[in-house]
C-alpha cells in the first residue's frame, strides 16, 4: 500500500453521478478504514473519486486519445488527489489496484499523476456458468460477491439473462432429453412476450425471470458493469402455437436423437414474425434501457436460422425464404442474408433506446453461409469467436503437446494467435466491425466440473497474444466460476493484473500473489507448485466430449467402467442414467466411444490417449501432490491454508485425469476384445481391461475419500439437487454405488450392443 494512502482523511464523490462513483468511493474508505465518503456537488478537500466524463471531469491535463480505456491517479503526500477512469467498471477496479497492485515506480509517480491504459476496452464473461448458466444452482453462491469480483478484475460487461427457475418452461414427452437444454442461454421470450405470444408462457414465469434479470443488471450497474444478453435465438415456440398459426412455422431445429418432439422456430422473414421479434427486443429494452449487447448462439439447443446447413436435421424452413430447385450455393446465400436481416432487426429495435447497442453472432455454425454473413456485418452487428480464422467448427489450432489433436481454439490449450489473425482483424475493422475474441479463464468447457484449476502462465500467454494482435474486445469463456470457493486461485488475479497493467511480467504477478497468500518464506514454493500443476495440465490430451462438458453430461465419474455397461439391471443403473444427457437408444448407454451418431474415441485413439496420460500426466501430478501434502503438513498459517487448498485441488485433478484415462482405456480394451480374431488377442484385451478396472476402482475410492475429508470445495455442487449439468450433494452416494457395481460386475464379458439405436425404449 502506498504510504500516501495513510495520509488521506476524506473522500468524496459527485452527487447524482453514476452509481459506481459511490461504490468505488465507499470501497476505498472501507479498504483504508476511513469514515464513509461524502457526496458533493463539487470537489472538496481530500480525494475525489469520479468518472472522467462525470460531473467533475476528472483526469490528466491532456486526455489520452485512442480506443483503449484509461485510468488516472493523482495522490499527494498530504492525502489530496483524485481517482478517475474513462470506463465505469475500471473505476472500481482502480480503487483496489491502488491499494495492492501498483509497482514501486508507479507509486513514486503518484504526486504528479499516474496514467494507466487498460489492456482491453471490452472484457466480459461469456456463458457465465454459475451466475446465469448451467451451474446457477451452485451452493453457497452470492451474486453480488460474484459481480464485485468481476469488477475488481477489470471486467467491463456482465451477462444477466439467467432463468430464476431451476428448470425451464418447455413442453416435453417421456423418454426424450431436450427440455433441459433450454435452461441455458434463455431466449428473449423467457423474459418478455409480444402480442403474438401473450399467454404461451405463464405470466408469473416471465415475471420471475425478468425480475432476476433486472436485479442482476442493477448489481452490475452498481459496480460499473454494462449488462448484456447471451441467448439461443431464434428460439422455438410450443407446438400448440403452430397449430394456431401454421403459416408461421419455420425451421425444425431440435436434435433428432435427443428429442422425441419436433420443435420449430418462426418463419423469421414473415412480417408478423419480424414484428414479434422487434417487440420482444423493445419490451426488454424498456425494462433495462442500458442493455449493451445481445450475443446470439444458434443452430443448437432449440434455436436456429432457416435453411442454414448446420441445422441438426439439415437445411429446412418455412415457405417464404427458398423456392424449389435452388442450387446449394443460392440457398446458402439466401439463408445467410435472412440471418443478417434478423440480426439487424434486433440491433435496430434495441438501438431505438440504446444507440450503442451491439448484436453479436457466434460465427462457428455458419461454415457454408460464412462469406455472406461476414460481408454483411457492420452497423452494430458483429461476430464473436475464439479465432478469426474459424470456418465452421474447423478451428485452426493444435494441442501444444499432441499435433494429432486439432481444433482446440478457445480452450485452455489455445495459447497463441496465428499471424494471419491480425490481417483478418484489420479486414473486419475496415467494415466497421470490432470482433469479440474468447479465451478460457477456467475449467468451463474444458475440465468440468473442477474448481480452481491453476494454469496462470498459459492464461497470461493467451492474453498477451490477444493484445499483441491488437484485439480490443475479449470474453472469458465460462466466466470466473465460483470465486467464493477458490480464494487462492491465481487465474482471476492474472486477468486482473493484465487488464490493469499489461506490462507487468507474469513472474512478478505470481511472485506478488504468492507473497500475499503464503508469505515471503513460502512464496517460492507456491509458485513452484503452480508451475508443476500447469505443466501436468499442459500434457492432458483432450478426450472428445469427455474432456469438457460431456464429462458431467454422461456421468463419467459415477458410472462403473465395467466390460459390459449394461450388465447391471436397468434399475441398478438408474442412479446415473436418470440425469444423463441421453435417451434410452443413445449408444453411449453401452459404448463409451460413441454419443448419439458421433464417434468420440476409437480403439486406436483410446489406446494412444491412455498411454499419453500414463506417460505425461500422472508422472507429473503424483510428485506435485506429494509436495503439496508436505507443504500442507509443515507450513504454518496462513501459508498452510493455501497449500491445503492446492493439495485438495491436485487430488481432484488426479481423479479427473485418471477417469479420463480409464474411459479411453475402456474403449481400447472393449473394442479390441470384440474385434479380436484370436483367443490370445481376446485374453490380452481382457487383462488390459481388468487392470484398468483396478485403477478405476482405486481412483474412485480416492475420490470418495476426497469428497468425505477435503477441507476444500473442489467441484461445482448444486444446492438444489443434481441436474444433468451439475452434481448434487449426493455425490458421495453415487460414488459408493459405482464402487459396489464395479466389484459385482467387473468380470463380465466385454460386449457392446451395436444395435441399440433401433430400440424403442
Amino acid at each position: 500500500m502506498p504510504h500516501s494512502l495513510k495520509t488521506i482523511k476524506t473522500i468524496c464523490f459527485p452527487t447524482n453521478g453514476h452509481p459506481v462513483e459511490q461504490t468505488a468511493a465507499e470501497a476505498l474508505c472501507r479498504l483504508l478504514a476511513l469514515p464513509a465518503p461524502e457526496a458533493a456537488s463539487e470537489p472538496g478537500p481530500g480525494v475525489h473519486v469520479g468518472l472522467a466524463d462525470g460531473p467533475w471531469r476528472l483526469g490528466p491535463p491532456e486526455r489520452p486519445e485512442g480506443p483503449r480505456p484509461w485510468m488516472w491517479i493523482r495522490l499527494t503526500p498530504g492525502g489530496e488527489g483524485e481517482l478517475t477512469a474513462s470506463e465505469p467498471a475500471l473505476l472500481y477496479a482502480l480503487v483496489h489496484w491502488l491499494v495492492d497492485g501498483l509497482t514501486e515506480e508507479q507509486t513514486a509517480a503518484l504526486p504528479e499523476g499516474l496514467l494507466l491504459e487498460a489492456a482491453f476496452s471490452w472484457q466480459r464473461p461469456l456463458f457465465d456458468t454459475v451466475l446465469t448458466q448451467t451451474a446457477r444452482s451452485v451452493r453457497d453462491f452470492d451474486p453480488e460477491t460474484h459481480v464485485e469480483h468481476l469488477a475488481r478484475c477489470g471486467f467491463t460487461h456482465l451477462e444477466v439473462n439467467g432463468l430464476a427457475t431451476n428448470t425451464p418452461y418447455e413442453e416435453s414427452v417421456p423418454g426424450e432429453f431436450y427440455a433441459p437444454f433450454y435452461t441455458y442461454c434463455p431466449g428473449l421470450g423467457h423474459f418478455v412476450d409480444s402480442r403474438l405470444t401473450r399467454g404461451l408462457y405463464p405470466a408469473d414465469y416471465l415475471e420471475t425471470n425478468l425480475r432476476r434479470l433486472k436485479h442482476l443488471a442493477a448489481l452490475g450497474r452498481r459496480y460499473g458493469l454494462k449488462p448484456g444478453l447471451l441467448c439461443f435465438e431464434p428460439r422455438t415456440l410450443p407446438e400448440r402455437f403452430f397449430q394456431r398459426y401454421p403459416t408461421l412455422r419455420g425451421a425444425r431445429v431440435d436434435h433428432p436423437f435427443r428429442s422425441r418432439l419436433p420443435r420449430y422456430t418462426l418463419a423469421q422473414d414473415h412480417p408478423v414474425a419480424r414484428e414479434h421479434y422487434a417487440a420482444l427486443m423493445r419490451n426488454l429494452m424498456n425494462e433495462v434501457p442500458d442493455l449493451a449487447y445481445l450475443s446470439v448462439w444458434t443452430n443448437d439447443s432449440g434455436a436456429g436460422f432457416e435453411h442454414t446447413a448446420s441445422l441438426y436435421v439439415g437445411r429446412n424452413g418455412g415457405p417464404y425464404l427458398i423456392r424449389e430447385w435452388r442450387s446449394h450455393e443460392k440457398i446458402a446465400e439466401e439463408a445467410g442474408r435472412s440471418a443478417l436481416c434478423w440480426l439487424r432487426l434486433m440491433r435496430e429495435s434495441a438501438a431505438e433506446i440504446n444507440p450503442d447497442f451491439e448484436v453479436l453472432l457466434r460465427i462457428e455454425p455458419f461454415k457454408v453461409e460464412h462469406d455472406t454473413i461476414m460481408a454483411g456485418l457492420g452497423g452494430g452487428v458483429s461476430i464473436e469467436a475464439p479465432s478469426l480464422l474459424v470456418r465452421g467448427y474447423e478451428l485452426p489450432y493444435q494441442h501444444p503437446k499432441y499435433e494429432e489433436q486439432t481444433s482446440i481454439a478457445g480452450s485452455i490449450f489455445h495459447v497463441s494467435m496465428d499471424a494471419a489473425e491480425s490481417e483478418k482483424l484489420q479486414a473486419c475493422r475496415a467494415q466497421g466491425v470490432e470482433p469479440k475474441l474468447s479465451f478460457s479463464a477456467g475449467s468451463s468447457f474444458n475440465m468440468e466440473p473442477l474448481l480452481g484449476l491453476p494454469f496462470p502462465r498459459m492464461l497470461h500467454q493467451k492474453l498477451t497474444a490477444l493484445r499483441a494482435m491488437d484485439a480490443r474486445c475479449v470474453s472469458a469463456f465460462g466466466g470466473l466460476l465460483h470465486t467464493a470457493k477458490t480464494p487462492f486461485w491465481p487465474n482471476p488475479e492474472v486477468i486482473r493484473a493484465f487488464q490493469l497493467d499489461p506490462a507487468l511480467a507474469i513472474d512478478e504477478v505470481l511472485r506478488r500473489l504468492a507473497v500475499r497468500w503464503a508469505g515471503p518464506d513460502f512464496a517460492e514454493a507456491l509458485v513452484d507448485l503452480w508451475d508443476r500443476i500447469e505443466e501436468a495440465v499442459s500434457y492432458v490430451p483432450v478426450v472428445p466430449l469427455y474432456g469438457h462438458f460431456g464429462f458431467v453430461w454422461l456421468r463419467t465419474w459415477v458410472r462403473p467402467l465395467i466390460p459390459n455397461l449394461e450388465t447391471p439391471l436397468k434399475k441398478e443403473r438408474h442412479y446415473y442414467e436418470r440425469y444423463m444427457v441421453s435417451t434410452a437408444n443413445n449408444p453411449n448407454i453401452n459404448d463409451l466411444g460413441k454419443d448419439v451418431l458421433f464417434e468420440l474415441i476409437t480403439k486406436e485413439s483410446g489406446r494412444r490417449m491412455a498411454d499419453q496420460f500414463d506417460a505425461n500426466v500422472m508422472p507429473r501430478l503424483a510428485p506435485a501432490l506429494a509436495e503439496a501434502r508436505r507443504l500442507a503438513a509443515e507450513a504454518p498459517e496462513p501459508a498452510r491454508a493455501v497449500f491445503v487448498d492446492l493439495r485438495d485441488r491436485i487430488r481432484a485433478l488426479l481423479c479427473w485425469t485418471m477417469t479420463q484415462r480409464n474411459t479411453c482405456a475402456w474403449v481400447a480394451g472393449v473394442y479390441g476384445y470384440m474385434d479380436a480374431e484370436t483367443d490370445e488377442e481376446k485374453a490380452a484385451c481382457y487383462v488390459y481391461l481388468q487392470k484398468m478396472i483396478d485403477r478405476d476402482w482405486a481412483n474412485t475410492r480416492m475420490l470418495l475419500d476426497l469428497w468425505e475429508t477435503a477441507e476444500t470445495e473442489v467441484i461445482l455442487i448444486s444446492e438444489t439437487g443434481e441436474t444433468p449439468f451439475i452434481y448434487g450433494d449426493n455425490f458421495g452416494d453415487l460414488l459408493r454405488k459405482k464402487i459396489e457395481l464395479t466389484q459385482e460386475y467387473r468380470e463380465a464379458e466385454p460386449f457392446i450392443d451395436r444395435e441399440i439405436i433401433w430400440r424403442l425404449e
